[in-house]
């Protein structure tokens, strides 16, 4: 299925970014991208960084499943460094963009670069992940997000073809309409579930509803020393996937009509 659509997104959505005669050129000065991709790369090495000293303390024969306990604050720490790097994302991508659209595309290939790149330096510095279908911890918040790395790095291409779209077509006159907002909306949450159904499923699996109910966040903890990851659902993920495909290539069709008038 990816092999059908691959070819059509990046004709569709990236193939006329390297024509220089075609009109409107990118919103975004290469200076700019230049120093947002270098910015990106420090922060993947800075959080690599960040995971290196905790896997030295922790897991020092090797990371692996199931989790080891960490302490509260150490757990809160990580809990507010996640919430740190998102604000340094959007603080970056406000800086770089002169519009809305511009400077989320700014934000969603910050996130990319950032994302893919701490993968290459943990491997770099680890020699981890050992293959792209090893499973890691993604995100923490609500839930405890886990996946393969490979996940994680097809969100994080889907995203830099974002990125250059609304750079190229992103205006003041622009915007993204409800049905393109609802499609990314939806896949994101949709490729979420994906990152969490396994974790869900142990708990249904090994807990009654009405013991769930009267969890606290120490119990949520304590759970991590148990639970190890068996299934990753790549239907669901491919579902997210898609419905982020349909969002922008409605919203490349859309504004290139707008474009193709404006030229005429």
């Amino acid at each position: 299925m990816y092999g059908i659509i691959i070819p059509y997104i990046y004709k569709a959505c990236l193939g006329d970014l390297c024509n220089n005669n075609n009109k409107p050129k990118l919103n975004m000065k290469r200076k700019d991208i230049l120093w947002l991709t270098v910015f990106s790369i420090a922060m993947g090495l800075l959080e690599c960084a960040v995971v290196v000293y905790i896997r030295e303390i922790y897991y020092p024969n090797g990371f692996s499943f199931p989790l080891i306990m960490i302490s509260n604050r150490v757990a809160i720490t990580e809990l507010l460094r996640e919430v740190a790097t998102i604000v340094m994302l959007i603080g970056i991508a406000y800086f770089t963009g002169k519009n809305f659209i511009v400077r989320f595309g700014s934000f969603l290939y910050a996130f990319a670069i950032w994302d893919i790149f701490y993968y290459v330096f943990l491997w770099l510095i680890l020699g981890w992940p050992e293959s792209l279908l090893t499973w890691d911890v993604l995100f923490l918040i609500p839930i405890m997000w886990v996946g393969p790395v490979i996940a994680p790095v097809i969100v994080s291409l889907t995203m830099i073809v974002f990125a250059f779209v609304f750079w190229k077509y992103g205006t003041k006159e622009i915007k993204i309409n409800k049905k393109e907002w609802r499609l990314m909306i939806s896949g994101s949450f949709v490729i979420i579930l994906s990152f969490t159904l396994d974790l869900i499923s142990y708990l249904y699996t090994t807990y009654t509803f009405r013991e769930i109910k009267t969890f606290t966040n120490e119990n949520l903890v304590n759970l991590s020393t148990h639970y190890v990851p068996a299934h990753f659902n790549w239907f669901v993920f491919a579902t997210g996937e898609m419905l982020l495909i349909f969002a922008i290539t409605e919203f490349y069709r859309r504004v290139k009509k707008i474009n193709s008038f404006s030229y005429e």
